[in-house]
């Protein structure tokens, strides 16, 4: 049986889930050196926010298929180390984005009207209305960067409040954020406009201290700014010294550079709400991110695909669930046309035709190197490490499109150079979601793919189908079918035959024996 450790506190219904499929350990409080010691032992990690997954530990997780936090975040896990491994990492993109989003809107709003302070004032036997007059959010710009799950739900409930939303996200369209009611502006014009800012982005080079001494004196010196995504998007010393001057108004913050909050004079402000990373800490948002994750871990360990892996490039659910069909199409093509090179090849050529080529390439090319890799790695390429596996051993990977109407609505063709020279394969899918091979080597052909799989280059001549299968037949070998693939009459032909069982040793050489036939391969799928 599976062996899974949890190394944080989760809801109980996480591992109720989890123990439908493995050995649960819950072991809280561990060092990284005692991580590292057990380690081992385990096909999955599921954490939170306290366990940092370091590269020692992903590296001495020999068994490890899976590391899942139960939360939006993963800054907690050496990604790229566990992709090397080809370890999924998954989060839970959805599971607390309500949570997240009203604490947000909590802050801004306690924040806006003094409410902690004012809280502390009366607790102490005092009446100071007059000190704590605050300010109304009511059409008042609130600038949100990052229009996500969260930032979009935080934007909504502003638009309600009556606030006007300036939004900053190069990878939302205009179309979406008009849906969503809200202005798309370049980052100058958001901080030069904004009453509040509101930040909702992951913590990368490109947003790692984006409020800091160089955008902060473009704000309003009446601006508001609300960090509950992540440390170190704000630089802590340049917001203490704005605030402390009096250059800008006030923030709230959830989240911060080092965690737990060591000394610092943010404790000292009146005008800073602090919180100690409480966005996800709802009873509904701790289950829902626990069910999530689990759930994932479970699919993972049974064999199938994850929901939320982000390591796998761009197979997020949605983009999963409308290729799904194409990616075991574009698997089976990339390992039939690795066979046919001679499984060392250089360079693989990846061109998505019809409706494909219209859609999103990302995982689709990495299956075909997943099915490329295959026969020479096995267990140890997939999803995840495909791309970087590729790479090191100097494969070139070159994707094309073309959206030309063909005789399938989408197709994949792949061409390979390899040790037995280039060659090319075509793969689709019918109505009933069947895999067809549709081309070999530029040859038109029409069959299913096999486990056992024999193809000729010949000359298109009488007799030599005949001669073909009377071989076969000489040594026991059942063809389940056979089709032949021509250009011209009397011309050079393919033929492929599935198999019902493996050919003997010695009769590929017989086969080549042959007249007439000038080559011929064994493909096992």
């Amino acid at each position: 049986m599976a062996k899974v450790l949890v190394s944080d506190s989760i809801d109980p219904v996480g591992v109720e889930i989890l123990s439908q499929v493995a050995q649960v350990d819950v072991k809280t409080g561990l060092s990284a050196e005692e991580i590292i010691q057990i380690i081992p032992e385990y096909d999955a990690l599921m954490l939170r926010s306290s366990t940092r997954v370091t590269k020692e530990i992903v590296e001495a997780g020999s068994k490890l298929q899976i590391i899942g936090r139960a939360g939006v975040g993963v800054d907690n896990i050496d990604v790229p180390a566990a992709t090397r491994q080809g370890i999924i990492v998954v989060n839970s993109p959805e599971g607390n984005t309500i949570a997240a989003a009203e604490h947000a809107l909590a802050m801004m709003l306690s924040l806006s009207r003094h409410i902690p302070d004012a809280n502390q004032s009366v607790k102490a036997n005092k009446w100071e209305r007059n000190r704590f007059i605050g300010t109304e959010v009511y059409k008042k710009n609130l600038g949100v960067v990052g229009l996500g799950k969260i930032g979009s739900h935080v934007a909504a409930v502003a638009r309600s409040l009556g606030m006007k939303i300036l939004a900053y996200d190069p990878f939302i369209s205009k179309e979406r954020a008009d849906q969503l009611g809200c202005t798309l502006v370049d980052l100058d014009l958001l901080f030069a406009e904004s009453d509040f800012i509101t930040l909702h982005v992951p913590k990368t080079p490109e947003t790692q201290h984006l409020i800091g001494r160089e955008t902060l004196p473009k704000m309003k010196p009446t601006v508001r700014i609300i960090n509950c995504s992540r440390g170190g998007i704000i630089d802590e010393l340049a917001l203490i010294e704005a605030l402390e001057s009096g250059r800008i108004a006030g923030a709230a913050l959830d989240v911060f550079e080092q965690e737990p909050l060591g000394e610092s004079r943010l404790r000292e402000l009146s005008n800073v709400i602090l919180t100690p990373h409480l966005g996800a800490s709802t009873t509904e948002a701790q289950v829902n991110v626990a069910i999530d994750v689990a759930e994932q871990i479970r699919d993972v360990l049974l064999g199938l695909p994850a929901r939320s892996a982000v390591n796998i490039p761009g197979l997020t659910p949605d983009v999963m669930e409308k290729l799904r069909p194409y990616l075991q199409l574009a698997e089976t093509m990339g390992n039939l046309v690795s066979q046919l090179a001679g499984g060392r090849c250089d360079s693989l050529n990846v061109r998505l035709q019809g409706e494909l080529a219209t859609k999103d390439s990302q995982p689709l090319v990495i299956a075909a190197i997943k099915g490329l890799l295959s026969q020479a790695l096995r267990e140890r390429v997939n999803y995840v490490n495909a791309a970087i596996e590729a790479k090191e051993r100097g494969i070139r990977v070159i994707e094309t499109r073309d959206a030309s109407t063909r005789d399938y609505s989408g197709s994949i063709h792949l061409e390979a150079n390899g040790s037995m020279g280039t060659h090319s394969v075509t793969g689709a899918l019918l109505s009933t979601g069947e895999i067809r091979i549709t081309d070999l080597d530029e040859f038109p052909i029409n069959v299913p793919p096999s486990n056992h799989m024999l193809f000729t280059l010949h000359q298109d001549m009488p007799g030599i189908i005949g001669k073909i299968g009377a071989l076969l037949g000489s040594f026991n070998v059942n063809i389940a079918s056979m089709q032949v693939g021509r250009k011209i009459i009397r011309g050079d032909a393919v033929m492929a035959l599935s198999l019902d069982d493996p050919l003997p040793e010695g009769l590929l050489s017989e086969i080549t024996k042959v007249p007439g036939i000038r080559d011929a391969y064994t493909v096992k799928l």
